[in-house]
């Protein structure tokens, strides 16, 4: 995020490793969140199996405050301890994610509630306790785990194994070995988590995104695993790929990984391991406590040479393949350990363009990045079926990235993005302790040697979990300022050593480090609403080079969310009063209140005359914005001057319920921002362009189209058509390729202030392939661009578009029905402007609904906010999950800008 203005490689301890090259095998974080038992009730022991090879997440804990417990942690950290009145946790859970759970705070995402929990509860630390069961002592067994917010004292059946100065920071790995002290029966771990200070602490922060936790998030956000084994120990397990580009004929594979010997005696371990259907094995002996590298690669197995690789692709350019690695260990002929990775095939390269600005590259093939800014949860807890959720939504609004800043998710959300295509940028996070050396504007303190070595593990750590998924685009290695010299070198070091396979970027501003130079990124903003014309100019955060974060700021969600997340009376002022505070906006000043959004509200549309006046003036005036952005930016990719190469979102989602940064809400409700971006990024896009008129068509697909027709109408908002013009013979070629078919003259006759333009694109066969609706005026927004900030461009001159509020009301006939089958259903709606008049339905929105006549959520349309003229139909198709209905008959709710509402049946 901008800056806001004032406002050793090893530790050990007994049996302690940070590895800086240590990697968690691929189920390291498997499964999903576990709800937390009912208050007070036991949580039960993990059973650990004995094979070698096994690594089993602890099951769940049981946590309580170190202020309420007053034995000592040798007594706490014993089987048999009465952890009488804890609150049970899952797997990953923070301090506040476990009590929520419990029952013990109201929700926290409606009105105020979270502000009402007690901080003071928060700065003491907490303990973490689990016991798990193992038969046999004959196994090597570790506790393996990163995600410790912000640091902990490990201890086992009554002993010490680890001090919370050496494991610190949320993504530094640990291996303990506690083989000498498991017992056969009942094992007991226990953590005692220090409170999470993000200035202080290199962990994770919330900034100005929502109203903070008040725990902070302190806690154990990954899983605890017990690992089992024999001797020797294979770790650090990748293939590194090397595919011919741009032919993609071949590539080559080469396996690595660490074998351990953990026991004090020499052995032979026999590695064995298998890959896209080749086999290889060798001998390797080790000396006792030795550790060697062991390489497998096409010189000594021509099999890693592969011809006709299957090549993973973003979604929208290709498929999905993935390879799987399977190797193991054994000596004296049984098997000590086994790894399992998962991988794809594809090659990134991010060069500095003529004009400065990060131009990538994937498999030969260039890539406009078109993505959003990802929030997790807010109180971190993991949900696999709601993480899988928002990225089909990022797939179904043609986005092909989303950027993680900081909040590193678990394993299972980037094997998620390997899996529907969804590129990430995953980097540190700005303006806490990780920026504390470099950003005199941020709040991190400075650091100490002990940081450096702690962030250079956490690097080390997470280059080695992310390095093998595909969907991993980059790594930003600062975010609103670049490291400086010294702690660049931790990070390139450990990068470096785990063979990081894709482009490493200094920072998402326009800054450089030492050995990276200049970013290629700008971080320009807005943050705040502008109008929609301001992306077109090439200069501040407009169409050109690669903006790392931005949007018009605010995005108000639907009526449904709305009285979902807050109470009548916070409803009222939202409406009436520009200049309160929103609690649900941001906890900064800058961002408090909503008034530079409500003022070009009413200038632009009128002041609003009610709550739904307000909500519906906000989803035109959402839609018309974000479509905006992201046009410019697709019009300007194939720009010989100064070319736009990406765009972030700011944000993609919001990790609570919020008023602002958001294409989709908390509760996956959509609103007219979500349809916006879905428009403009359609395959194959015929658009109107702000700065010049022309109506213009991308083609997003990789092969040309030919033979179409462009056609532009201009109407009064009654519907009496000023302009119409069609251009036959329209072509253009792929991979975001775009033509000029016409430009609408600079004058009609006749034409009223505020008007309409309907853009339609047919193919050679008169299908329509492409619709766009625009609401214009004659007046044009005035920026005054002198007078930018950091955070968005003032307005000197609203465009009128108040013109609208005049359009007669009109029918639009529904029919609706549904299909299901296999726990999904689809229901088919038909919308008819059934008006005896010329006046078009603009915006028509529909929503299926259930038996209280609430949204259906999750929900993907394949279109919607849909606008029609007289005599015009349109069939629409929504799809989702059939338990969500929650046993009801579906029905479909329709309304407009000049609709009424109305709801059919849908069964």
């Amino acid at each position: 995020m901008f800056p806001r203005p004032p406002h050793r490689r090893r530790y050990t301890t007994t049996a302690l490793v940070v590895g800086l090259l240590s990697t968690l095998t691929s189920g390291a974080w498997a499964g999903n969140r576990q709800p937390a038992a009912p208050h007070g009730q036991h949580v039960e022991a993990t059973r650990v199996p004995s094979e070698a090879g096994s690594a089993t997440p602890l099951a769940g804990f049981a946590v309580q405050s170190t202020a309420k417990v007053s034995d000592s942690p040798e007594a706490v950290s014993s089987p048999g301890y009465r952890a009488a009145g804890w609150h049970p946790a899952g797997p990953r859970s923070t301090v506040l994610a476990a009590l929520l759970a419990d029952g013990v705070y109201a929700d926290p995402f409606h009105s105020s509630n979270l502000q009402k929990i007690p901080r003071a509860d928060f700065q003491v630390p907490w303990w973490y306790r689990s016991d798990f069961t193992v038969e046999d002592t004959g196994r090597r067994t570790s506790l393996d785990f990163s995600g410790v917010v912000s640091a902990a004292d490990v201890y086992v059946n009554g002993h010490r194994v680890a001090a919370a100065a050496d494991v610190t920071g949320a993504y530094t790995h640990h291996e303990l070995d506690i083989t000498s002290l498991v017992r056969s029966g009942t094992n007991t771990v226990a953590l005692r988590v220090r409170p999470n200070d993000p200035d202080q602490d290199l962990t994770m922060g919330w900034l100005d995104w929502l109203q903070p936790p008040p725990d902070r998030n302190m806690g154990l956000v990954r899983d605890v695993l017990v690992r089992r084994g024999g001797p020797v120990a294979l770790r650090d397990t990748h293939v590194v790929t090397d595919l011919a580009v741009p032919s993609l004929a071949t590539a080559d594979l080469t396996v690595k990984t660490l074998a351990r010997n953990d026991s004090g005696a020499p052995v032979t371990a026999e590695i064995s391991g298998s890959v896209g259907g080749t086999h290889f094995t060798r001998s390797v002996p080790l000396a006792a406590h030795e550790t060697k590298t062991v390489t497998f690669s096409p010189a000594d197995v021509p099999g890693l040479h592969l011809t006709s690789p299957r090549v993973w692709w973003p979604a929208g350019m290709g498929g999905q393949p993935l390879y799987d690695l399977d190797l193991s260990a054994e000596v004296a002929g049984g098997t000590s350990d086994t790894a399992h990775r998962t991988f794809g095939i594809r090659d990134v390269r991010a060069p500095l363009n003529s004009a400065g600005a990060r131009q990538y590259r994937i498999n030969g093939r260039g890539l406009l990045v078109k993505g959003g800014g990802w929030s997790p949860d807010e109180f971190l807890r993991w949900d696999r079926t709601y993480v899988e959720d928002r990225l089909k939504y990022a797939v179904d609004l043609g986005l092909n990235t989303l950027r993680l800043e900081g909040h590193l998710e678990p394993d299972e959300f980037f094997d998620l993005a390997d899996r529907y295509g969804v590129l990430t940028l995953p980097g540190w996070e700005c303006c806490d302790k990780w920026e504390g050396q470099v950003n005199p504007s941020g709040s991190g303190k400075k650091w100490t040697d002990a940081d450096h070595l702690v962030a250079k593990a956490s690097m080390a750590a997470e280059a080695a979990r992310l390095r093998g998924h595909p969907s991993v685009l980059s790594f930003l290695i600062g975010s609103d300022s670049a490291p400086d010299a010294a702690i660049e070198k931790g990070y390139l070091d450990a990068l470096e050593a785990a063979d990081w396979p894709v482009p490493v970027v200094p920072a998402a501003s326009d800054a450089s480090s030492p050995r990276l130079g200049a970013s290629g990124m700008k971080m320009t903003g807005p943050y705040d609403w502008v109008p929609p014309g301001y992306w077109y100019a090439k200069r501040e955060g407009g169409a050109t080079g690669f903006n790392s974060e931005t949007s018009a700021g605010p995005s108000i969600p639907t009526l449904d969310t709305l009285r979902r997340m807050m109470t009548p009376a916070e409803l009222d002022t939202l409406w009436k009063d520009p200049g309160a505070r929103q609690y649900h906006r941001s906890p900064s000043t800058t961002f408090g209140t909503l008034k530079i959004y409500d003022d070009a509200l009413a200038h632009r549309y009128g002041p609003p005359t009610s709550l739904t006046d307000y909500v519906r003036k906000a989803q035109l005036a959402q839609y018309e914005n974000v479509r905006a952005q992201f046009e410019a930016y697709g019009r300007n990719a194939a720009d010989t001057d100064r070319p736009a190469t990406g765009v972030i979102h700011w944000m993609f989602n919001s990790g609570w319920t919020s008023l602002h940064w958001q294409l989709v809400d908390r509760y996956l409700d959509q609103n007219g921002a979500y349809f916006g971006a879905k428009k403009a990024n359609e395959p194959l896009h015929v658009q109107y362009s702000y700065d010049d008129r022309s109506v213009v068509v991308v083609n997003n697909l990789h092969t040309p189209a030919q033979g179409m027709t462009a056609r532009a109408t201009l109407f009064d908002p009654d519907g009496t058509q000023r302009y119409d013009r069609t251009v036959a013979g329209v072509s253009v070629e792929g991979d975001g390729a775009h033509t000029k078919p016409l430009t609408l003259p600079s004058s009609v006759s006749g034409l009223k202030p505020t008007y309409l333009l309907r853009l339609v694109l047919t193919d050679a066969a008169g299908r329509e392939v492409s619709r766009n609706v625009y609401w214009l005026s004659g007046k044009a927004d005035t920026l005054d661009w002198n007078g930018t900030t950091w955070y968005y461009t003032p307005t000197t001159g609203s465009a009128d578009l108040t013109g609208l509020a005049s359009m007669a009301r009109v029918p639009v006939a529904a029919t609706a029905s549904t299909e299901s089958s296999g726990g999904t259903s689809t229901t088919t709606v038909t919308l008819r402007n059934t008006g005896a008049g010329t006046t078009p339905s603009l915006l028509t929105d529909v929503r299926v609904v259930g038996g209280q006549g609430g949204p259906v959520l999750p929900v993907r349309w394949s279109d919607n906010d849909v606008s029609l003229w007289p005599g015009e139909s349109v069939t629409l198709t929504a799809t989702y999950r059939t338990a969500d209905l929650r046993g009801s008959a579906p029905g479909v709710r329709v309304s407009g800008w000049n609709t009424a509402e109305r709801t059919v049946p849908a069964a």
